[in-house]
């Protein structure tokens, strides 16, 4: 249930902090008041769309909470992974990681001007998709574009599954029929032209036979480069080494090493006559014992030099054998040689699949049999729960039907196999019926589609019958949010039609939470509570006022909803009556 909204600096709404109560709640206000407003700024707490022209002008950001109760604590809550769906709000908060405080959390969204937008659950910060998935536990709000929806016969199906309690076993079926469409796919590349797979398998073999004669050895590229490099430029490196050589261990007392050892000597000299200089002494003997070490393995190196073409000649050619082989089975020539090798796997792994082709084929035939049975099976099985809910529900809006002042009117959900003599033609994702919603407004008149010929009136009650009837067949209540919104329920209506909604409104409520927006006093007359949505101008500036209103201003604002005169003493008389009589205000 929905405690209590904030809003600040969204479109027309400066500042506007309302509480809300159980039961029903009417939404009101003269006609461009700003009463879409404030299901505007709820939408956009829920995770609806969110744009900088939402901020109000001179603002800098929109800043919309709420604060949600959620009933009460399911005795068990389930501890589910990321593959599985939650059935409550609780469930999805504890799936997050976050915790209800006295099973109530609060909502808050912010737009920036630089577009940029955030939104928390409690402390939590969450995505847009998160908020508007947490939140379709808790609130459902049907406005105009809803009445559209009974336009698409695509549609149909999930009201039924929903009312039929069918939707989760829907969605395993789905699974079901993806894995044997995918299996399908994967038999029809099987089974591709005989020719056209002989001649993948003498490329693959000549590729295998390629790499594998070419005894590749790890990172051998790179070693390969290195030592290429060093035969092709022997004669530098020979004259490098050898002054290296001159200037180390050269001639007796022209040499680094024959300076360090007299430099040694006199410095064991200078020590004798003040022991301050020992430390520097014993750096000055690692310096030399480092040095003359170093010399020694240049030495050693120059003496293992040898210039050899014929393996020079080897290195070159091994390197255009590889270089060849990146060029064929690598993503380029400068690519590491584990690309080569890692071809070489998937080609043997290909080679393996197309050789046992025919065992797998026959395998897989076999699977496809099988699931093929298992789809058409719970398919057949679904269309007869559905059949069966289907004569249910239709005799359930045709009662609220009804009562919302369309006796006589007949309603029936036709439920027909879908044509084709091939299972994959005969079934589809979401199974084997196809489903449509038939309507007859007057006696005599056969049953039509609902899509062809139902006005707007006939629409917006027909939507709110089948709210009702969801709502009443979860007998758990852990499926059905806490939170109806009706905005545009009385589009089309009026007299004693919008009386009766205005009733079966109130009823509706006696179990959730019902807000409505409407202009029709009929309606307004039967709300527990009703919110009062004001527009005025300031200083040149038009700002949005929401308050609830009590008393004689409910009475003042049921006048001016009948006759458009909030002071006239008819009005006002008229007003109170029917508050008395519909409302139970004396």
């Amino acid at each position: 249930m929905l405690e209590d909204l904030s809003i600040k600096d969204f479109a027309l709404i400066d500042s506007a902090s309302v509480e809300f109560g159980s039961g029903f709640t009417v939404l009101s206000g003269e006609t461009g008041a700003g009463k879409s407003l404030l299901i505007g700024a709820l939408t956009f707490l829920l995770g609806g769309k969110a744009g900088v022209e939402q901020i109000r002008a001179g603002a800098h950001e929109s800043v919309v909470s709420g604060t949600f109760y959620l009933g009460k604590s399911p005795a068990y809550i389930r501890e589910l992974d990321e593959n599985e769906e939650p059935a409550n709000a609780f469930e999805w908060l504890s799936l997050h990681g976050i915790e209800a405080e006295d099973n109530r959390v609060l909502l808050r969204r912010v737009i920036r001007e630089n577009g940029k937008s955030g939104a928390w659950i409690g402390s939590t910060p969450v995505t847009r998709t998160d908020l508007a998935e947490f939140s379709s536990f808790l609130i459902d709000i049907h406005g105009q574009h809803e009445h559209q929806s009974l336009m698409k016969v695509s549609e149909h199906r999930k009201f039924l599954d929903s009312y039929a309690g069918l939707t989760e076993r829907v969605g395993a079926f789905t699974s079901l029929y993806s894995e044997l469409v995918s299996k399908r796919k994967i038999l029809d590349a099987l089974n591709t032209d005989d020719r056209e797979r002989s001649q993948r398998i003498d490329l693959l073999n000549f590729a295998v036979k390629e790499i594998t004669e070419a005894k590749l050895k790890p990172n051998e590229d790179v070693e390969l480069d290195d030592e290429e490099n060093k035969l092709s430029s022997f004669e530098k490196l020979y004259s490098d080494v050898e002054q290296i050589n001159g200037v180390l261990s050269g001639g007796e007392g022209s040499s680094v090493v024959s300076a360090l050892k007299k430099l040694r000597s006199v410095a064991d000299s200078a020590t004798n006559s003040d022991r301050a200089l020992q430390k520097l002494g014993e750096r000055l003997d690692s310096a030399f014992y480092e040095i003359s070490d170093i010399a020694d393995e240049y030495k050693s190196y120059a003496a293992s030099l040898v210039f050899d073409p014929a393996r020079l000649a080897e290195v070159q050619e091994r390197q255009t054998l590889i270089y060849n082989l990146k060029k064929k089975y690598a993503s380029s020539v400068s690519s590491p040689l584990s690309e080569v090798t890692a071809y070489l796997e998937k080609a043997q792994k290909t080679l393996e699949e197309l050789d046992n082709s025919s065992d797998r084929k026959e395998k897989l035939e076999k699977e496809i049999n099988e699931l093929g049975k298992k789809v058409y099976l719970e398919a057949k099985s679904i269309s007869a729960a559905r059949k069966e809910a289907a004569a249910k529900m239709a005799a359930g809006v045709v009662k609220v039907l009804s009562a919302l002042g369309m006796n006589g009117t007949r309603f029936s959900v036709n439920v027909a196999e879908k044509q084709g003599s091939e299972l994959t033609q005969k079934c589809g994702p979401y199974g084997i019926d196809d489903i449509e919603f038939l309507i007859s407004a007057n006696p005599g008149q056969p049953l039509q589609p609902l899509a062809k010929i139902a006005s707007g009136g006939e629409l917006s009650r027909v939507m709110l019958s089948l709210k009702t009837i969801l709502c009443e067949s979860d007998t758990t209540g852990e499926s059905t949010v806490g939170t109806m919104i009706f905005d545009e329920i009385d589009t089309g209506i009026g007299g004693e039609v919008a009386v009766s909604i205005g009733s079966h409104l109130k009823g509706l409520a006696k179990n959730r939470q019902v807000l409505c927006i409407t202009h029709l006093a009929s309606i307004a007359v039967y709300a527990d509570n009703q919110i009062k949505i004001e527009k005025a101008v300031s200083d040149g500036k038009t700002s949005t006022h929401v308050h609830e209103i009590l008393g004689e201003e409910r009475v003042s604002e049921i006048a001016r909803m009948l006759s458009g005169d909030a002071d006239s003493s008819q009005s006002l008389e008229h007003a109170r009556a029917m508050l008395s009589k519909f409302g139970g205000i004396n």
